[in-house]
C-alpha cells in the first residue's frame, strides 16, 4: 500500500514539479521507504512507497511500459497478480504494479474484472492523452479529487489535494448535516466543499479534450445480495465457505515483509489468526484492551484481552497488547482529526493505538473487517424493518429512521439554526433512499427485506469503516489486509441464504440504539442469532466458546468515561459557547443532547465523540 497525487492542467498548462513535490509531501506517511514523480507537460503523476512486495528498485513507482504510452501511480495490493503474469506478460520487476499496468495495456477498463485485490489507481495514455481512474470493488483503498477551474487534482487523502494554490478550504455544510444524521457520508461528498470521494468498485476516464470539467464514474462492481432460486443443501454452503475462507486468508499471504494479525478476541479475527498461523510460526498478534476501573458493570465485555491472551495460547504467537484508559481519546484526538480528514463511522481512537501498536513490529496486518457485514453480524439492525406487509418506501421510510444515528430529522433545524438557511434544502431521507437505486425494489418475504439491509449497510457502514481503517493504519506505515474482502467469498456470501445467516426473522426483538444498556446483551439474552454458517465453519478453528459469544464491536468504554473521567474534557469542549462547533450549530440544542448522557439518561457517546472530532477538524483544516 501506498499514497498517490496527481495534477491535470486541462488547459494545457504545465504541471508544477514543485507542486507535485508538495502532494507527496503532505502524505509521506504512507510511504516512508522512498518517493517518486512523473511529469510530462500538463500531467503530473506522484508516489510514496510503502514497500511490501518486490522491494528492489525495479518496482519504483511511478512506473512506464516500456513504449512509454501508459504510466501508472498506484496504491494497493492484487493478490492474484501471479496468476494474472502467468498469462504471459513479460515483466522486469516482481510487482503486482506492473502486472496491473500491463493489465490495462492488454484489456483497457476489463481489467478491473480480473484482479482480486484492494487498490486505487490512476493510468496516463500518453497517446491518447487521457487519464484513467479507478477503485476496488468495497472501497479499501481510498481516492479523492476535485475540480477548480481547469485543474483536476487527485491523491488518496485530502489533505494533498489542499496543497494545490488554486483549493480552498471551506466546509461543505451539506455533508455536515448528511454526517450529523447518519454519523456517516453515504454521497461522494467530502466535509471539505469541492473534494469528491471517487465512488468504490467504479472507474472514470478523463480526456485533456474533456468539455465539462465532471468525471462521469462508471459502475464495475456492486454490492447485491440475493436468495438464490434454488438454494443448495446447507452442508454444502458450509464445505464451500470453509474452502474459500481459507483461500482467501491464505491468497492474501504474499508479501516480501513480515506480516501480522490482530486478535481481537472474537471469531472474525481468530479464524483468519488459526489459518495465518499454520502458514507462519510464531506469528505476531496484537490486541488493544481497555482499563476497566472506572467502567460501568455493563461494560466490562469491552476488553477482550483475556479471549485473544488464550487464542494466542491456542496459535502459538507472538502476542503484544496495549491497554487504553480513560484520558487516551483526549491525548490523540488533536492527531487522529488530521489523519481521519474527516468524521466517519464509530470511535475511531482505538483503532489508531491498535496500527500503532502493531507497527512497531510489522508491515503488514490482516483484519478481520467484512465478516459481520457479509455473514449478518448485526441482527438487531436488520430485523427493525422487517415487515412483509410494508412496501419499498415503507420499509426505507423505517430503515431511515433507525439509521439517523446522531440526530433525527425532528432535531436538525434546532441544531443547525445557525446554518440552516443554507441547508434546510437537503432532504436526508433522499439521500437515504439513493443507496437503493441500484437495487431491486420488490420485496415480498422476509428474507428480501434482509438482503436489502445488507446491500445498504456494506455500501455505507463497511465502507466508512474501511475508509477508517486505511487512515488510521497508514498514519503509521501499516498496511492493513481484509481477507473477508475476497472476491470469490465475497461473491459466494452474497447468495448465502438469509437462512443460514440469520434465525427468527419475524419473532427478533427491537433494539434502540440510545438505550443506556448494552444493545449486544439485550439481544442476545434472546437470540443466540448473527452469522450462523460463519460461526459453524469457524468453529473448525477456534474454541466453541469464541464462536457462540456475543457480538462486541471494538469500542472503549466511552460512555462511562465521558461522565465520568473525561467529564471536563466533554464540558471544556461541548459546553465552551467559543468552541468552533458553534459556528454550524446552536449550543443550548447541542448542551441539552450531551446533557441527557451526561445525566445517564440516555447514551450518547456516539454523538458526543462526533463532536469533539468535528471541533478538532475544525482546527485542523478550517
Amino acid at each position: 500500500m501506498c499514497g498517490i497525487a496527481g495534477i491535470f492542467n486541462l488547459n494545457g498548462e504545465p504541471a508544477s514539479p514543485v507542486l507535485l513535490r508538495k502532494m507527496t509531501d503532505a502524505i509521506a506517511h504512507r510511504g516512508p521507504d522512498g518517493e517518486g514523480f512523473y511529469t510530462d507537460s500538463f500531467i503530473g503523476l506522484g508516489h510514496r512507497r510503502l514497500a511490501i512486495i518486490d522491494l528492489t528498485p525495479s518496482a519504483h513507482q511511478p512506473m512506464a511500459t516500456n513504449s512509454n504510452q501508459y504510466v501508472i501511480t498506484y496504491n494497493g495490493e492484487v493478490y492474484n497478480f501471479l496468476e494474472l503474469r502467468a498469462q504471459g506478460f513479460q515483466l522486469g520487476s516482481k510487482s503486482d504494479t506492473e502486472v496491473v499496468l500491463y493489465a490495462y495495456k492488454e484489456w483497457g477498463e476489463k481489467c478491473l474484472d480480473k484482479f482480486n485485490g484492494h487498490f486505487a489507481f490512476a493510468i496516463w495514455d500518453k497517446t491518447r492523452q487521457e487519464l484513467f481512474l479507478a477503485r476496488d470493488r468495497y472501497g479499501v483503498k481510498p481516492l479523492y479529487y476535485t475540480f477548480v477551474g481547469p485543474y483536476f487534482i487527485f491523491a488518496s487523502e485530502q489533505k494533498a489535494v489542499m496543497t494545490h494554490p488554486a483549493v480552498k478550504r471551506e466546509i461543505d455544510l451539506e455533508a455536515l448535516l448528511e454526517y450529523f444524521t447518519f454519523q456517516n457520508i453515504f454521497t461522494d461528498r467530502t466535509l471539505l466543499k469541492g473534494i469528491k470521494l471517487f465512488p468504490p468498485g467504479s472507474y472514470a476516464f478523463l480526456p485533456l479534450s474533456a468539455m465539462s470539467h465532471e468525471l462521469r464514474a462508471i459502475r464495475y462492481w456492486d454490492f447485491n445480495f440475493q436468495e438464490p432460486a434454488a438454494p443448495a443443501p446447507r452442508e454444502e454452503y458450509i464445505e464451500e465457505l470453509d474452502r474459500l475462507f481459507r483461500q482467501a486468508v491464505n491468497r492474501q499471504l504474499v508479501s516480501d515483509v513480515e506480516l501480522g494479525a490482530y486478535l481481537s478476541g472474537g471469531m472474525d479475527s481468530g479464524s483468519i489468526t488459526a489459518i495465518t498461523a499454520q502458514q507462519f510460526p510464531f506469528l505476531k498478534t496484537f490486541t488493544c484492551g481497555f482499563d476497566l476501573h472506572s467502567a460501568s458493570g455493563l461494560e466490562l465485555g469491552f476488553d477482550e484481552r483475556e479471549k485473544a491472551e488464550y487464542m494466542s495460547y491456542l496459535f502459538k504467537t507472538e502476542h503484544y497488547e496495549m491497554v487504553l484508559k480513560a484520558g487516551d481519546m483526549e491525548r490523540i484526538l488533536p492527531k487522529l482529526a488530521w489523519h481521519l480528514e474527516e468524521p466517519r463511522v464509530g470511535q475511531s481512537y482505538p483503532n489508531y493505538y491498535a496500527a500503532q501498536l502493531a507497527s512497531k513490529f510489522v508491515k503488514v496486518v490482516l483484519s478481520g473487517g467484512g465478516g459481520d457485514e457479509l455473514f449478518g453480524g448485526y441482527p438487531w439492525r436488520y430485523y427493525r424493518a422487517v415487515d412483509p406487509t410494508d412496501t419499498f418506501e415503507q420499509y426505507v421510510d423505517k430503515y431511515y429512521l433507525y439509521w439517523q444515528r446522531l440526530l433525527p430529522n425532528t432535531t436538525l433545524r434546532k441544531v443547525f439554526s445557525p446554518v440552516w438557511s443554507e441547508v434546510k434544502h437537503v432532504w436526508t431521507r433522499d439521500i437515504f433512499r439513493d443507496v437503493f437505486k441500484r437495487h431491486e425494489h420488490r420485496l415480498s418475504k422476509p428474507e428480501d427485506y434482509i438482503n436489502h439491509s445488507l446491500s445498504f449497510e456494506a455500501r455505507t457502514f463497511l465502507h466508512g469503516l474501511l475508509i477508517v481503517d486505511d487512515k488510521l493504519s497508514m498514519a503509521h506505515g501499516l498496511e492493513t489486509r481484509v481477507p473477508f474482502l475476497d472476491n470469490d467469498l465475497v461473491d459466494f456470501a452474497l447468495k448465502v441464504p438469509v437462512k443460514l445467516k440469520l434465525m427468527n426473522l419475524m419473532a427478533a426483538s427491537r433494539i434502540n440504539e440510545n438505550d443506556p444498556r448494552p444493545k449486544q446483551e439485550l439481544y442476545f439474552q434472546q437470540h443466540r442469532d448473527g452469522k450462523i454458517i460463519l460461526r459453524k465453519v469457524m468453529g473448525r478453528y477456534i474454541p466453541e466458546d469464541i464462536t457462540s459469544g456475543v457480538k462486541q464491536g471494538f469500542s472503549a468504554p466511552d460512555a462511562t468515561w465521558f461522565k465520568g473521567e473525561s467529564i471536563d474534557y466533554v464540558r471544556k469542549i461541548i459546553f465552551n459557547n467559543k468552541s468552533r462547533i458553534y459556528d454550524y450549530f446552536d449550543p443550548k440544542a447541542i448542551q441539552e443532547r450531551v446533557d441527557e448522557h451526561l445525566k445517564g439518561n440516555l447514551n450518547r457517546r456516539l454523538f458526543i465523540w462526533s463532536l469533539l472530532n468535528f471541533e478538532w477538524w475544525c482546527k485542523s483544516f478550517i
